[in-house]
């Protein structure tokens, strides 16, 4: 019998307890009463070896008749309502680039499917975009300048959201909203050369249909070679950056080789494909956020706003500007855009079937697992009669416990792709009364009786008085409206997809299925992730009682944490239970909000990309609704302590001799290794996140490590604790035996994407 280690153990006797010793040891005994005259009862007997045979056959029957309990118990959750959870269809972001800048418009539609390449073992795995993509026509409508002011001019002082004291340089001169300024004579760029200077570009689309958010841009810039000396050609201080409605994102310009104006010295050695900088200029490629809107931050001028700060990377060692750069013209032009995409794919208007006119009726899309539904993706009758406009949208619901006879209402199963219509349900008085009307519509007649074959006489029941009609319990009901009989049943749209095998590596989205125009290439920059498998029953089993207990309603502190994490967004959440912190009638979160695992193996995830005030808003509404009345709750970041490992590792006797390129793959596996034990979600021996209050001890690392990557022996591993101080992040200087959190602190570790050696974790090879 199968049974579940993790559920409550009770005293359950079996249905049927004989086993194939006691059923063979029965049917011997038996032998001497039905036949005294078999004496041979050796097992070489061919008769005890029949004995034998049914003796086992009976024994496997036992056993699957006392799975009975198992079998009642799965029923039980049907009755509950209790589904499977479907799987989870990974998600990234597509980005599409163009042969050439185009003087209207592209559209990319929506649902366009992008897929993984074919190879002999493995099918393509194919991705689509969830929204419209327009890659617009940008115009350059205000360059402004800035300076920030001398008592703010702190190495390490953040800039701040709104600009300081902007200066246009062409107040006297008049441009129009175009693609390309030129004649604007020399500009520079950072009038004082102080840190924290900027330059802001505000740009507006000329079609105004608001096309330019996701859009990659190349933003031109014209000048004399090297006039912006001082600095590092190859690592300039400067930082790109968009305001996307919130904040300041400064992921724009994802590599150094995209900045071709060298720091704005236009440098071509390399990276600088022009002839000329005065004629031809240098591109500087920036990725614009999805969300790009308009604005006017508190200023007169309004549009789509940009800025290059002047700005060291923190900790990194980078020559700044002795004299400031200097631009003659510039331009912008859009080349590409990028959009999300998730793994499925789409069916449009799927034929279910015929209605036959009766309750309960249940069809199966042809594509399983079903993702969730979006507005448009439902169930349409059409009546033969009807023209397709004329076809009736039904709702989908979560159960029919709601729906009367004429609501028209349906189920879909997502694991398994069935749609389910209302049922009938009828009690034993009215089935009495059904009967018995069918009974007098067909008249008499005779039956045979199978044990004697003599025919049985049946008379017809006296019809129903008025009398015997009102004491008939009234007991059917339709849950729900039944489509019409010979209507056609339709699915208008539905997206089939999900699981792990989403998860798809960085750049290997790059088969567009079908040809778009004026579109080159396609490539997913960032690895797919959130893809998850079904659940299964064991793990529904382990899920039910929490949820029975309670639904949706959170009482006590475990109930809290449950509920914020079913929120999309959360990853995990830990409630406040000690009394000094926090008050009566409150209830404290802490909540770790999903953050974006593109860079996760390359760099970790830096402790402010767990962004809790992007979801606060939707997450209060969320629990406002299944909180006790009177209750406050509030949410909270948790104390994110910083670890930064230093490793010394020997390479295994047996690949001791291994290239130099095998000891830098072996690196790169350790330190993606560390990255991913120490971090929030997905950290721990568990891989589930870092355990809440854990402490992390030197052989946790090297457990951890010789586990992961078997060919590398680890010799030492020295913890450095990093705290978060008022100007930032501080790494102590001496290493630790142990890094201590308290009951409420999670382990964090990160790289910085310029300055990786300040936090970041180092692995060196000894001989």
């Amino acid at each position: 019998m199968r049974e579940y280690n993790f559920l409550p153990k009770l005293d359950k006797p079996n249905l049927d307890d004989r086993t194939f010793e006691d059923l063979l040891e029965e049917c011997l005994l038996r032998i001497p009463r039905y036949c005294p005259e078999w004496t041979n009862h050796n097992p070489g007997d061919p008769g005890i070896t029949l004995i034998e045979l049914f003796a086992w056959l009976t024994d496997q029957m036992l056993l699957r008749f006392n799975q009975v309990p198992l079998r009642n118990y799965i029923v039980f959750l049907e009755l509950l309502g209790i589904r499977l959870s479907p799987p989870n269809a990974a998600q990234t972001e597509l980005t599409f680039y163009l042969t050439a800048a185009q003087p209207n418009p592209v559209r990319i539609p929506i649902r366009t499917e992008v897929a993984t390449t074919r190879t002999e073992t493995d099918e393509a795995i194919i991705f689509t975009t969830d929204r419209e993509l327009f890659v617009g026509n940008p115009q350059i409508k205000h360059f402004l300048t800035s300076q920030i002011q001398p008592e703010d001019r702190l190495e390490d002082a953040p800039q701040k959201d709104r600009p300081y004291t902007l200066r246009n340089p062409f107040v006297n001169l008049q441009h129009e909203q175009n693609r390309q300024w030129d004649d604007i004579g020399e500009v520079e760029l950072f009038e004082q050369s102080a840190l924290y200077d900027c330059f802001y570009l505000v740009l507006e689309d000329r079609d105004e249909r608001e096309s330019l958010a996701g859009n990659v841009l190349a933003v031109t810039f014209k000048g004399q070679p090297a006039t912006g000396t001082g600095i590092n050609p190859d690592n300039p201080p400067l930082q790109w950056e968009a305001w996307n409605g919130r904040e300041w994102q400064s992921d724009i310009l994802r590599h150094k080789e995209d900045d071709r104006t060298k720091g704005f010295n236009f440098d071509s050695k390399d990276g600088w494909q022009g002839a000329n900088s005065l004629t031809d200029g240098a591109d500087a490629i920036l990725h614009l956020p999805q969300n790009w809107p308009k604005t006017n931050l508190d200023t007169q001028y309004t549009g789509h706003w940009l800025r290059c700060v002047y700005r060291r990377v923190s900790g990194e060692r980078q020559s700044c500007y002795i004299s400031s750069p200097r631009i003659t013209g510039l331009s912008v032009r859009a080349i590409g855009g990028s959009v999300d995409a998730t793994e499925c794919i789409e069916i449009v208007r799927e034929l279910l079937g015929i209605s036959n006119g009766k309750p309960g009726q249940t069809f199966e899309l042809k594509s399983q697992p079903v993702l969730m539904r979006e507005v448009d993706e439902h169930i349409a009758v059409q009546l033969l009669s009807q023209e397709l406009e004329q076809e009736e949208a039904w709702q989908e619901v979560a159960n029919f416990a709601n729906s009367g006879p004429d609501d028209p209402h349906y189920t879909i199963d997502s694991l398994s792709g069935t749609v389910q219509f209302g049922p009938l349900v009828r009690e034993p008085g009215q089935l009495k009364q059904l009967t018995r009307e069918r009974r007098m519509t067909q008249g008499g007649g005779n039956l045979v009786r199978r044990s004697t074959g003599k025919p049985v006489h049946l008379v017809d029941p006296a019809p129903l008085t008025e009398l015997d009609l009102n004491n008939i319990p009234v007991s059917s009901w339709q849950y729900g409206k039944v489509p019409p009989p010979e209507a056609e049943i339709y699915m208008t749209k539905y997206r089939s997809g999900g699981g792990e095998r989403g998860n798809v590596r960085a750049g290997t989205l790059t088969v567009l299925k079908s040809a778009i125009p004026y579109v080159k290439s396609v490539i997913n920059p960032k690895g797919a992730e959130r893809g998850e498998e079904a659940e299964s029953l064991e793990q529904a089993i382990i899920r039910i009682p929490e949820l029975l207990r309670t639904r949706e309603c959170a009482v006590t502190p475990e109930d809290f944490q449950r509920v914020v994490k079913q929120f999309k967004g959360v990853a995990r959440a830990r409630c406040v239970s000690d009394s000094e912190q926090t008050t009566p009638g409150m209830v404290r979160l802490l909540v770790v909000p999903d953050a974006d695992r593109s860079y996760l193996d390359s760099r970790g995830i830096h402790p402010k990309d767990f962004n809790l005030k992007k979801i606060e808003p939707e997450l209060k509404l969320y629990i406002s609704d299944r909180k006790p009345l009177g209750i406050q709750v509030v949410f909270d970041t948790p104390t994110y302590v910083g670890v930064k490992v230093e490793i010394e590792a020997i390479v295994d006797r047996t690949v001791r001799y291994a290239s130099l390129l095998e000891r830098e793959n072996f690196q790169k596996e350790i330190l993606t290794q560390l990255y991913r034990f120490l971090n929030p979600t997905v950290g721990g021996f568990k891989e589930k996140g870092w355990e809440w209050g854990r402490t992390l001890y030197e052989a946790d690392i090297i457990t951890w490590c010789q586990q992961k990557v078997p060919e590398v022996r680890i010799r030492s591993a020295k913890l450095f604790r990093i705290i978060d101080h008022l100007q930032g992040w501080l790494c102590m200087n001496l290493p630790e035996s142990e890094i201590a959190l308290s009951k409420y602190e999670l382990i964090c570790s990160w790289a910085e994407p310029h300055n990786e050696d300040k936090y970041g974790h180092r692995v060196d090879f000894v001989d």
